[in-house]
């Protein structure tokens, strides 16, 4: 029985209540047991993410910050990290993007492990550079990412020393990758595997917007993978569910994994202005989306009416192959049957 259920009411015969004291100790310890729930909660519970950033594409403007610097696991969005690297070899040459690729024993692997997205590479295809890079920004597949990180880096581990170097060459000193893909560790331990924080990834994305062609890979919405080539094509969709959703917003890459959360690094060109937004450690896709379309907006509103427009200096490709043919269309049943696989697991 409580302690107002025993107390004994007074001579004028109001209703029971505890004696002052003893009510001013327990308004004391309410008001304590409050304020340490509030010191208790988790960065970014109340706004469901861990870390978030908008930045200004042009100036690099930082427009909204919140744990920014907040280290976690940024899942298939290192892959923007190997395009990145792609990119550089592709400028001096090292490649083409009608360079072939075979497909070797390990990189048809990974797309078998479990919760691993993928186009099922087999042992011994051939696919060119830029029809694995599609695979890779539009499927998210691993098996494509790892595929192109040993054509050009010679072996995994190697491409992946290419990629911590171009990170700190970049300024992204709280990143460090350990994949060309994002995938776990087999530990399954987050620090065992690819780290980084909104900050930095908002300063790749950056980069990526203003000297390569990536907007053209991860705008694409939808895509067909092995036409021509395989008996079952497969019908790549898009990770990224803003696109042709929230206006303006073009890419860049998505990423899930059990510790990572859903991540996001968005962008978007609305007039002669683009934004970055990069969130991560989202509990699901849905709660991702909407605080991200909400920072686009409000990443809009804060730029100043007289700021810069956005003008790209893209490192344009010399001497470009063959022009890049459009996006296949959807094979007829004369072509064979075709596996739609909008992606789930580590992505």
């Amino acid at each position: 029985m409580s302690r107002t259920a025993d107390a004994k009411p007074c001579c004028h015969g109001s209703k029971p209540r505890l004696p002052f004291g003893m009510a001013l100790k327990h308004l004391v310890y309410a008001a304590t047991m409050a304020a340490a729930a509030v010191a208790a909660a988790p960065a970014g519970a109340a706004s469901s993410y861990k870390g978030a950033i908008a930045m200004d594409a042009q100036t690099g403007a930082v427009l909204f910050e919140e744990n920014a610097d907040s280290v976690t696991p940024p899942a298939s969005m290192t892959k923007l990290m190997t395009f990145a690297v792609l990119f550089d070899q592709l400028m001096d040459r090292s490649i083409e993007m009608d360079t072939p690729v075979t497909v070797t024993p390990e990189a048809a692997r990974v797309g078998m492990m479990k919760d691993s997205t993928a186009v099922w590479l087999r042992q011994g295809e051939v696919f060119t550079v830029e029809e694995l890079i599609y695979a890779m920004m539009i499927q998210s597949a691993n098996d494509a990412a790892y595929a192109l990180a040993q054509k050009t880096g010679g072996t995994a581990p190697a491409f992946v020393a290419l990629m911590n170097a171009k990170a700190r060459s970049l300024g992204m000193f709280h990143s460090t990758f350990r994949t060309p893909n994002g995938f776990p560790p087999p530990s399954r331990r987050i620090a065992d595997g690819d780290l980084t924080t909104p900050r930095d990834f908002a300063v790749l994305c950056r980069y990526l917007l203003l000297h390569t062609n990536i907007l053209k890979y991860t705008s694409v919405r939808t895509r067909t993978f092995g036409a021509g080539v395989r008996l079952k094509p497969v019908q790549m969709i898009n990770h990224n569910r803003l696109l042709g959703k929230v206006a303006g917003v073009d890419g860049l890459k998505t990423g899930f994994t059990n510790g990572a959360g859903f991540c996001i690094s968005a962008t978007a060109l609305r007039g002669d202005r683009r934004v970055i937004v990069v969130m991560m450690d989202s509990p699901d896709q849905n709660t991702r989306d909407l605080h991200v379309q909400g920072l686009i907006s409000q990443a809009f509103e804060s730029l100043p009416l007289a700021g810069k427009a956005f003008e790209p200096v893209q490192d344009a490709l010399p001497n470009p192959t063959r022009p890049t043919p459009p996006a296949q269309p959807s094979p007829t049943p004369a072509n064979g049957p075709m596996i739609v696989y909008p992606g789930a697991g580590a992505r």
